[in-house]
């Protein structure tokens, strides 16, 4: 049995990967992960701002909020970041108290939505206990939380170093908006860092980066462009606020959500097909007999045979 050529290999994974997220009711697990992290969303704000009040610039998380919502489209963000804003400059958003570990408790549970739905795409039985998985989902959220801070102060610096720079050489004035474009390149690494340790370290059992690599680009390209479509979308065509009223600006955010699990559920499913597909032809080729070796012709004559009869 001969391998199959990449991309047929590549051609039939992706079909077995649509077919298993449809069998996976992986559009109901999408919603609960689309639920689950709007529900976190704001708990996760309200540690990240205990957080830079701790270290004395409440404005980076802000700067943090707007890091999160670069890879939304501007229709979606612009009203759930307004009410972010208002969050994180209530009073007493940035001390340490006991509605912070509750505010770091509901954050986890947007972790522990996308692990489920991870290893129902991984076909993985979790045998981690409780406390491990949460524990774990925990040091995410304040992994996410300091690192993101750690961006938002390179973010917010970058500006002023850069006034500096144009002050001694003025004509580089002319590639500012070049320079400035780094938000969305940062938010894009941002993306994509998240995307890799959700598919490494979240379900159980062991990947490697590579097996993960082609799902997590699918879905951060996806991610994207569906991103620019829904935006056109809710510009041009949406109803929202005559359906839902004054919940519109909720329900577009829960829809966005809704749409990047599904994304990121399917490329979970097309690392899986590709793996059992790159499996299946090792195999075959293990198991396949070996062909004879052609005889040598060592130029001796063969004997001869007279003719019966």
């Amino acid at each position: 049995m001969t391998a199959r050529p990449a991309n047929q290999t590549r051609r039939f994974a992706l079909t077995e990967a649509l077919d298993n997220f449809l069998s996976d009711d992986n559009w109901a697990i999408a919603s609960h992960v689309a639920l689950s992290t709007i529900l976190s969303l704001f708990p996760f704000l309200i540690v990240v701002a205990a957080l830079a009040g701790v270290i004395g610039s409440e404005t980076l998380a802000e700067e943090v909020a707007r890091l999160l919502f670069e890879a939304w489209p501007k229709e979606v963000a612009r009203p759930i970041a307004a009410e972010a804003h208002a969050v994180l400059t209530q009073p007493g958003t940035g001390t340490i108290t006991i509605g912070l570990l509750v505010a770091l408790w509901f954050a986890s549970n947007g972790v522990e939505a996308l692990r489920l739905a991870l290893n129902r795409a991984y076909q993985t039985n979790e045998t981690r206990n409780f406390a491990y998985r949460r524990l774990q989902s925990l040091a995410y959220v304040g992994l996410g939380a300091v690192g993101l801070l750690a961006l938002a102060f390179l973010v917010v610096l970058g500006p002023i170093l850069w006034a500096q720079v144009v002050r001694h050489a003025p004509w580089l004035e002319t590639i500012q908006r070049t320079v400035f474009l780094v938000r969305y390149v940062v938010a894009t690494v941002v993306l994509f860092g998240v995307l890799v340790a959700a598919h490494l370290w979240l379900p159980a059992g062991r990947r490697r980066f590579k097996d993960i690599l082609p799902g997590v680009v699918a879905t951060l390209v996806t991610w994207l462009l569906a991103g620019a479509g829904f935006g056109l979308y809710l510009r041009w065509f949406a109803t929202y606020s005559a359906t839902y009223a004054g919940l519109a600006h909720a329900m577009t955010a829960i829809v966005f959500l809704y749409l990047v699990g599904a994304l990121v559920l399917l490329g979970a499913e097309l690392n899986a097909a590709l793996v059992r597909r790159r499996l299946a032809i090792l195999a075959a080729q293990a198991a396949a007999p070996a062909e004879p070796e052609p005889a040598l012709d060592d130029g001796q004559p063969e004997p001869f045979s007279p003719p019966r009869g």
